[in-house]
């Protein structure tokens, strides 16, 4: 009978009237207290109102059923497609929107909408997918910073390849302990390419330069970043770095100088197609001939070899214990390998960087401890 008197008053009153009431009779519904036979003429009126003309009184009715979980299903579809002033509240926060519900409001709404969809308190990984695919920068910086958020590895790629060149989502992900390392590698990358087209590094060093040195950041920072991925995550970085051609022997040269042992390991199981178990074998006590086999088979130049070898050699022996040694004792070996300060070469020219960086970087941490002292 009550609801019959408000569908006979609601065609005569005012707008601030009829949301009133509207949000009345919401809350009655969303309580879930009312009769059967009222609970139905509720759920016809709350229908019927979707048709109002005043968005004040669709969102009236959008606030106070955005949080029920016994709210008409068509009500809340409804009020969820409706104008943005009206559907926001919906979007943002009703437990009854489906994945599939909120798919088709990323792909068609607005950015906005996209923003308060990112921002629910729960993001499943479908969801984060497709936001991940479709969002700008802003919508997919907001997921990322969503605690709630289910963002799956694949996502991660995707919003490093989308938008990996926009300094504050590329920040925002870096700092997120769910990024994986390939991702990780992509967005050193996206940095070089932003900083080796910035005009005032072109001015100051010319496109030349610049190219060479970002290049060669980028494949320190990669040296860097392997101290900072889980072994277990080694087989997706190795497969991401030889799909974007960046596993080259100059990045396997310096890894092994650098002591990157288990790394260099995972590589040869990656390029050479031999078992986990063997390589560690060939690695702790393979003889040079069986080393050159596998260096072979993983498509390593004959004049890497020896050079691999000796570093090898001196990583067993600090591994056992037997020798104290860093990448500025193993890179000078490695050089003596093939002549000395006098060798000349492309091979040898890189050896000679890598033992000048780690000259420098000791220096720096021997004048650090210095004045901490």
């Amino acid at each position: 009978m009550v609801v019959s008197h408000f569908l006979k008053w609601v065609n005569t009153a005012k707008a601030h009237e009829r949301a009133a009431a509207a949000s009345a009779l919401a809350r009655a519904y969303a309580n879930h207290d009312l009769p059967f036979e009222d609970r139905c003429a509720a759920e016809a009126a709350l229908t019927l109102l979707l048709d109002d003309p005043s968005a004040r009184v669709r969102k009236a009715m959008a606030e106070a059923l955005a949080l029920s979980r016994h709210a008409p299903q068509q009500v809340i579809a409804a009020l969820a497609a409706d104008q943005p002033e009206v559907s926001a509240v919906v979007l943002a926060r009703s437990p009854l929107l489906s994945d599939a519900d909120l798919v088709d409001r990323v792909t068609e709404g607005s950015k906005a909408a996209q923003l308060l969809i990112a921002d629910r308190p729960s993001v499943s990984k479908e969801l984060a997918a497709a936001v991940a695919e479709i969002g700008d920068a802003d919508v997919c910086r907001m997921l990322v910073a969503n605690a709630g958020a289910d963002i799956a590895p694949l996502s991660f790629r995707r919003l490093a390849e989308r938008h990996g060149h926009v300094a504050s989502l590329r920040e925002a992900l870096i700092a997120d302990d769910r990024l994986p390392a390939d991702c990780r590698h992509i967005l050193l990358v996206k940095l070089g390419d932003a900083l080796k087209g910035s005009p005032l590094v072109v001015a100051l060093m010319g496109a030349p330069r610049a190219d060479r040195l970002l290049k060669d950041a980028c494949v320190k920072a990669s040296l860097t970043l392997i101290d900072a991925t889980d072994p277990d995550d080694y087989a997706a970085l190795i497969a991401h770095l030889r799909v974007a051609g960046n596993l080259t022997a100059s990045f396997i040269v310096r890894a092994i100088a650098h002591g990157k042992v288990d790394f260099f390991g995972s590589m040869l199981v990656a390029l050479a197609g031999q078992s986990e178990r063997r390589v560690r074998s060939l690695l702790a006590t393979g003889s040079d001939v069986a080393l050159a086999a596998v260096f072979r088979r993983a498509g390593l130049s004959e004049a890497v070899h020896g050079i691999l070898v000796r570093a090898l050699k001196v990583w067993r022996e600090v591994a056992n214990g037997r020798r104290v040694a860093g990448a500025q004792e193993v890179s000078r070996l490695m050089l003596e390998e093939l002549g000395g300060e006098t060798a000349d070469g492309d091979l040898a020219a890189l050896l000679k960087s890598i033992h000048l960086d780690a000259l420098r970087e000791n220096a720096r941490e021997h004048a650090l401890a210095i004045a901490a002292a």
